[in-house]
């Protein structure tokens, strides 16, 4: 039987609910707390002490005009590439606010998790982020973190692997 566990104290609402998500679908991971918080990639992945690449952005965005919501998963590394995720959700996207993000998933921006949302969301996952052993992501707060094979992620998320993605060029 799989568990998941928060390392560290305080706990919220949104870290339960990741846990109980994390523990329902068979993932086996700890939430981390990060005092100093990881509220960009960057600093996520100097507090995790791996590569930005590494570290998963949850990126929800939303059809233009109406309500439905997309969460886009990709590396801290990359950016969601407008005209590519559009294409994927077959239709025009925009940003989603601030209020519509937390209603749709239940989480405040920078803190959305790629599961224990209170609403089931379309998923796409970066290929990019298959090709590591491990990569980081939020727990439901901008300070919560658990790592997760990648592969496993995509599974509990049931997220479609494309690319979605614009990056720099690498060397």
């Amino acid at each position: 039987m799989s568990t998941s566990r928060t390392a560290e104290s305080p706990r919220s609402s949104s870290v339960d609910r990741v846990a109980a998500a994390a523990a329902r679908l068979g993932l086996d991971v700890t939430i981390t707390r990060f005092e100093a918080g990881a509220r960009t990639a960057q600093d996520a992945a100097r507090a995790c002490g791996c590569a930005v690449s590494q570290i998963v952005k949850s990126v929800v965005l939303r059809v233009a005009d109406g309500d439905r919501h997309l969460l886009f998963l990709t590396g801290g590394d990359a950016r969601v590439d407008p005209a590519k995720a559009a294409a994927l959700a077959g239709a025009p996207l925009a940003k989603a606010d601030a209020a519509s993000v937390r209603a749709q998933t239940g989480f405040a921006i920078g803190g959305v998790a790629p599961i224990g949302h209170l609403r089931p969301i379309e998923t796409w996952i970066d290929p990019d982020l298959l090709r590591h052993a491990v990569v980081w992501a939020a727990a439901g707060t901008p300070d919560h973190v658990f790592a997760v094979a990648p592969e496993r992620l995509r599974a509990a998320a049931g997220a479609t692997v494309a690319d979605f993605v614009d990056r720099p060029a690498r060397p």
